[in-house]
């Protein structure tokens, strides 16, 4: 039997009207790239430029964070720093899978809201993790960022913090583009792997990363009511 005519006509304009996720999360990728890159990239640094300075001039006495029973049952796991280090590209997916201008300008001024806020309790109430041994197993990898982020700033875990926003900010992205319900168990499965690094390599503590979860949520929900609120 011959196809009719009109019939392929609808299908292919619901095709075009309705492309698949993986063509419109590329789509999103491609839309306002360099600008997305130049903005994730100069917030980062800003970013940082605030955070070593404060860890390298503390404002008063750093308190050291008490142990849990929790952080003595994690032994140290080097093989972990990949995941710990895969933050700096996990921040940046939920940006970059914005369409708009307004929509970039409305998350960063809501995470740096959050990163300030993280700041702010590095000012004035400056906090380290305990000394830890890590004989051999300290590898190259966990030297240098031993080197560069000291275990100051603490408390609330910043790392735990922008991962946390960023994976509730990617599960509404996720959620628009309409992919397939493995994606959204990958998305929370990297954030655990990141949340979990910073206990593995001894960066944070257990009172670290729930401080850095409260602070995430504090903001992530204002965030995303401010947002569904604005009709986009």
């Amino acid at each position: 039997m011959a196809p009719n005519p009109v019939t392929s006509h609808v299908r292919c304009d619901r095709a075009a009207v309705h492309p698949s996720w993986a063509a419109e999360l590329w789509r999103r990728v491609r839309r306002l790239f360099w600008l997305k890159t130049a903005g994730i990239t100069a917030f980062m640094w800003l970013f940082f430029s605030a955070y070593f300075y404060l860890l390298r001039h503390p404002s008063s006495a750093v308190f050291e964070m008490p142990l849990t029973a929790l952080d003595r049952a994690i032994p140290f796991q080097p093989s972990t720093f990949v995941a710990y280090a895969s933050l700096w590209f996990y921040v940046g997916i939920a940006p970059g899978l914005m369409l708009t201008l307004r929509e970039l300008l409305r998350y960063l001024a809501w995470i740096a809201a959050l990163c300030g806020a993280g700041l702010a309790c590095f000012y004035f109430f400056p906090s380290a993790v305990p000394p830890y041994d890590f004989g051999a197993a300290h590898d190259n990898g966990i030297a240098m960022l031993k080197g560069v982020d000291a275990a100051g700033n603490a408390c609330p875990s910043l790392h735990v913090a922008t991962a946390l926003f960023s994976a509730i900010w990617i599960r509404r992205m996720l959620g628009t583009v309409g992919v397939p319900t493995p994606l959204h168990w990958l998305n929370w499965a990297w954030f655990g792997a990141i949340a979990y690094s910073t206990l593995a390599i001894k960066q944070h503590v257990v009172y670290d990363v729930l401080g850095g979860t409260l602070l995430a949520l504090l903001f992530a929900w204002p965030a995303w009511r401010s947002d569904a609120g604005s009709g986009r």
